[in-house]
């Protein structure tokens, strides 16, 4: 008897291997990948505006890192003794106007110049909902979507659903800067599983329709889009709110792993799988706390395990295990 419904994941053309870089951008769903990434040594940068969750907003960013745009106190607005940028997360909002523009400019700079090597962009989409600011919001930036609403008055906001027809030209647009703008960068699309019930659950449903039809539109468009089924794994393959946190919203860490693991099979090498199965053993000692640090046989764990990392240096000069060296090393 069958108690999920599995389905076959089409592979990425060009698989995925440690020496590419990748770029992620999108909704928390892509901070969860993007950590399991990082832990497995893989290059990446992600989200350099925060979390995203519409297609307006990451077509924003993604403009703004082409154009290394640079941000100036006009662009922001002060909120709660604050200072904000509409198209930032709250991460860069600080105290002093000053900080934020530094914080936001440097993160952009080192955005322009990672996603013109980038060989990998991957966006996760979350909702096609938008919330347009209105002449109450501060700033001056009236008409404007904005990336996140600093838990600012509910007037200073008209609500609105992306069509599929907007979605598509929004997207489509900025698929052509950036393959001018880098020629080898494959992109992903994937759509989040992160259900977003504050705006209702057929308004949810409504609006994860609108990104899923206009990503396979585009999909079938261009030759160099691959589309990773995340949200389908979610909804369909696991189909079941034990894999969802408390606030059944979030999928939970199982249900993020079982899609991690799809991941990996269809984007990633067999060599590749395979030289992950070696980060993750480095990782596991490396988060190894002994009994007594001071006993021979902690010492000769640290001293094994040194070795290893050593040869994984060796072999792959790319990956960096200057932490994990460094406290394997401790022990002499």
């Amino acid at each position: 008897m069958k108690f999920h419904y599995e389905f076959d994941i089409k592979k990425l053309a060009t698989a995925i291997s440690h020496q590419h870089k990748l770029m992620l951008i999108g909704s928390c769903f892509t901070e969860n990948i993007g950590d399991k990434l990082r832990k497995m040594k893989f290059q990446v940068l992600e989200n350099p505006a925060g979390i995203l969750f519409n297609p307006v907003s990451v077509t924003q960013t993604l403009t703004n890192c082409l154009e290394n745009k640079t941000v100036t106190v006009s662009d922001l607005f002060q909120f709660n003794e604050a200072w904000h940028s509409w198209d930032h997360h709250s991460r860069f909002s600080n105290f002093q106007s000053q900080d934020c523009l530094t914080q936001i400019n440097q993160s952009t700079t080192q955005a322009h110049a990672y996603l013109k090597e980038a060989d990998y962009l991957i966006v996760t989409l979350g909702s096609a909902w938008v919330y347009e600011l209105t002449s109450k919001a501060l700033g001056n930036h009236v008409g404007s979507v904005a990336a996140n609403n600093h838990k600012a008055p509910a007037d200073w906001f008209t609500k609105r659903l992306l069509t599929v027809d907007q979605t598509i030209v929004v997207l489509d647009n900025l698929i052509h800067r950036l393959y001018r703008f880098n020629p080898k960068l494959q992109i992903i699309f994937t759509i989040s599983p992160v259900r977003h019930l504050r705006e209702g659950v057929i308004e949810n449903n409504r609006s994860k329709a609108v990104l899923i039809q206009s990503v396979h539109h585009l999909v079938d468009k261009f030759n160099k889009l691959y589309y990773f089924p995340a949200y389908e794994l979610v909804i369909d393959d696991l189909r079941d709110y034990r894999f969802y946190a408390e606030d059944l919203v979030h999928p939970n860490y199982q249900a993020t792993q079982y899609v991690w693991e799809k991941l990996i099979g269809a984007c990633m090498s067999e060599q590749t799988r395979e030289l992950m199965k070696e980060i993750a053993e480095i990782n596991l000692a490396y988060q190894h706390k002994p009994f007594n640090q001071q006993s021979q046989q902690h010492k000769q764990f640290l001293d094994s395990y040194l070795l290893k990392t050593r040869s994984l240096i060796n072999q792959y000069s790319f990956l960096d295990f200057t932490k994990e060296a460094s406290y394997f090393e401790s022990g002499h």
